[in-house]
């Protein structure tokens, strides 16, 4: 669908004769030129993540000339995000990624201005940042934070330019109200939690975000410039390793709880429960154990059954001594294999999918003990055996 530019004609800047030479290869295009070069410059954009997505969309967007570039992102450069968030460098690591992000941009383009939220995004600073840009660029990887800013875009009118990735897959869209369908109408509800495992749990080739990423940005620079067949209305589904792509075409939902016809969402709400990450009041508490206080109990001798629910490759990296392998989708129909008389330890990479395992054990009607590795094996790797890598 082809749109017009986003950026209005009384916001436009003059182009320097440094910025005409930096550009020249932009303005040798006739469909960029001056006049797109001008409303690149004078476009501000809010990249929502500095991690892999928000990488190479911020670096080629400050090459591009983009005049203001916003990035919230609360995390820490870990040695683990260098295989993909190549905005980062090794002499980053323990740098909020904000300021290692700026850093580099303006390595890039000295002109580019940098702003800075060092900050989680959520209902009640949303509307305030979002409000100050253009367009909103989504490098997030959690889907309270998607239907956050779909939700937030919607209500103050901003085109969202959407990407997402799991291992060797990638999908990219961008989503307008104003002219087409919502994040909403294409997933009118989250996942069931679980069911969808992060990048940290199911891993993802390196460069498979700076393929999405800088299709996200080449969506923003023609949201800037105008007169491009945009992705809005449609989803482009990318395979980096059978290296093949399809597009499916998206249709406005006039039953949209935000952008249809009659809109019933009119302010943000409490996107971790809608999401379903909040517990439940009728949900059994999973208990944790951290990794020394489970080292203590097995060196007192104490009988304890180990569970390692984490998938063959990863046993591969790193191995736990003494513990019985029952994969997560199996855990259920196993429950004949446990015994409720000793205390079970279930185990995975980070503590995340082993709650999943323990709450489908407390549904199946198991009685005895359950114990989450609180952190995962990772712990174990870190605070106990310091021999074993950490992945």
């Amino acid at each position: 669908m082809q749109l017009a530019s986003i950026i209005p004609d009384e916001r436009l800047v003059e182009l320097s004769n440094a910025e005409i030479a930096r550009y020249s290869r932009h303005l040798l295009l006739p469909e960029i030129g001056i006049e797109g070069q001008r409303r690149i410059k004078s476009a501000r954009v809010l990249l929502v993540g500095t991690g892999g997505l928000g990488a190479p969309l911020a670096l080629y967007l400050a090459a591009a000339g983009v005049g203001t570039i916003g990035l919230v992102d609360f995390d820490f450069v870990e040695v683990s995000n260098l295989q993909r968030q190549i905005i980062h460098g090794t002499k980053d690591i323990n740098r909020p990624k904000v300021a290692s992000a700026k850093d580099r941009i303006k390595s890039i383009n000295p002109d580019c201005h940098v702003v800075t939220y060092n900050t989680q995004l959520n209902s009640k600073n949303a509307p305030d940042i979002i409000r100050e840009y253009d367009v909103v660029a989504d490098g997030t990887d959690n889907y309270p934070t998607r239907y956050l800013i779909n939700d937030a875009c919607v209500l103050l009118g901003k085109p969202t330019v959407y990407g997402s990735i799991f291992q060797f897959e990638g999908q990219a869209s961008v989503f307008y109200a104003r002219q087409g369908p919502c994040y909403r109408c294409l997933y009118p509800a989250p996942p069931p939690p679980g069911l969808v495992p992060s990048c940290a749990e199911g891993g993802v080739i390196g460069v498979l975000p700076g393929i999405i990423g800088t299709i996200q940005a080449a969506e923003v620079i023609k949201l800037i410039v105008g007169g491009a067949d945009s992705l809005v209305g449609r989803l482009l589904l990318f395979d980096a390793w059978q290296m093949s792509q399809r597009e499916l075409k998206l249709e406005k939902d006039p039953n949209c709880p935000i952008c249809g016809r009659h809109p019933v969402i009119n302010e943000l709400i409490d996107y971790e429960e809608f999401c379903g990450l909040k517990p439940s009041a009728d949900d059994i508490p999973v208990d944790g154990i951290s990794a020394v206080e489970l080292k203590a109990r097995l060196d007192a001798g104490e009988p304890l059954q180990l569970i390692d629910i984490r998938e063959p490759h990863e046993r591969a990296i790193v191995k736990f001594p003494g513990a019985k392998v029952v994969p997560l989708g199996q855990i259920a129909r196993r429950i004949d294999e446990f015994d409720p008389a000793i205390d079970a330890v279930f185990l995975c990479k980070i503590g995340q999918r082993s709650i999943f395992a323990i709450r489908a054990l407390q549904q199946a009607g198991y009685k005895g003990k359950l114990l989450n590795l609180k952190d995962g094996v990772n712990a174990w790797a870190r605070e106990v055996d310091t021999s074993l890598p950490q992945y």
